[in-house]
């Protein structure tokens, strides 16, 4: 055994050691490290995660993912501990819109639903009438009265998708994924060159052009779902690049193929290991939300978790 290998297991012991004293439970997003993926008591999407922070009996949720979603986890679990590894891990596309923005869009649209993707601040979805995440978006805006203006924030390109598939004009948010922006209709096209037998699978986060090239939009659980019953032995999957952990590992008589190597969000990338240890030893670092924005924001997440 080398020595990181020596190193790697002395690390998952201890962790396993503290979670069992803190009464811990370890959640994990799909694009997180395969290392934390594997020491996670429970590996999904936004909407999986969410469902599991508020029906779990532990005591601390440590929660690997980005900071939109360990807050998501402390709105639905208020008297539990909520843990992030990394504290900096932030996502970009939640940065795209601010609650003075918002109010602003409310001013000039009073009548407007909003419906807000899980991938946004606490104020934000303080400030909304419904959540979803891109397994659910569909049905979500499909529930609200066909006469009703919706406002969805703040991914374009999830809306775009989402008011084709049900049929509704909205308005859109100017706001993106950037790691599912950086995968390029031509990089399907590639692939496709060389796997010509594999399935393609992508995010609704994808751009236009690419979804046009799919087989499959599937948020990533519906991805992995899709993948392991799929008689296929080959696909090219359009998301961040995490994925392929879980995939290869659900499925090893299988193969999959990023659709770009350079779909990596690097802020999922920023837990590991040693820094999970961190945050059970020292109970770092927990994630408040402030009771009246929990309050409001928590309408808003129940609609998305009652919308499966």
């Amino acid at each position: 055994m080398s020595v990181l290998e020596i190193q790697h297991e002395k690390l998952t012991s201890d962790i396993l050691k503290l979670k069992e004293k803190r009464r811990a439970i370890i959640l994990a997003h799909n694009y997180q490290l395969g290392e934390v993926q594997d020491i996670a008591d429970f590996v999904g999407d936004s909407l999986d995660l969410s469902r599991q922070a508020a029906n779990t009996n532990a005591e601390v949720i440590v929660f690997c993912g980005v900071h939109f979603m360990a807050e998501t986890a402390k709105i639905l679990s208020p008297d539990k501990t909520v843990l992030m590894p990394d504290v900096n891990a932030g996502c970009a596309m939640a940065n795209m819109i601010t609650l003075r923005q918002l109010k602003e869009m409310k001013r000039r649209h009073p009548q407007a639903v909003v419906v807000s993707y899980v991938n946004t601040t606490a104020e934000i979805k303080a400030e909304s009438d419904y959540c979803c995440t891109s397994a659910n978006a569909v049905k979500v805006v499909q529930s609200i009265p066909k006469e009703e203006e919706i406002l969805f924030i703040p991914d374009k390109y999830l809306g775009d998708y989402t008011s084709q598939q049900a049929d509704r004009k909205m308005i859109l948010w100017e706001g993106y994924c950037p790691t599912h922006r950086r995968i390029l209709a031509e990089d399907i096209l590639k692939k496709k060159a060389l796997y010509p037998k594999a399935e393609v699978l992508v995010h609704p986060e994808c751009t236009p052009d690419v979804i046009a090239m799919a087989d499959r939009v599937l948020s990533t659980t519906g991805i992995c779902k899709y993948a392991k019953e799929s008689s296929s032995e080959e696909f090219i999957i359009g998301t961040e690049i995490g994925i392929l952990h879980r995939l290869k590992k659900e499925n090893p008589q299988k193969s999959f193929y990023p659709a770009s190597v350079l779909a990596e969000c690097s802020n999922m990338k920023l837990n590991n290991l040693e820094k999970l240890l961190w945050s059970l030893e020292d109970m770092v670092y927990p994630i408040e939300v402030p009771p009246d924005t929990a309050q409001r924001a928590k309408r808003a997440i129940d609609r998305m978790i009652e919308s499966v």
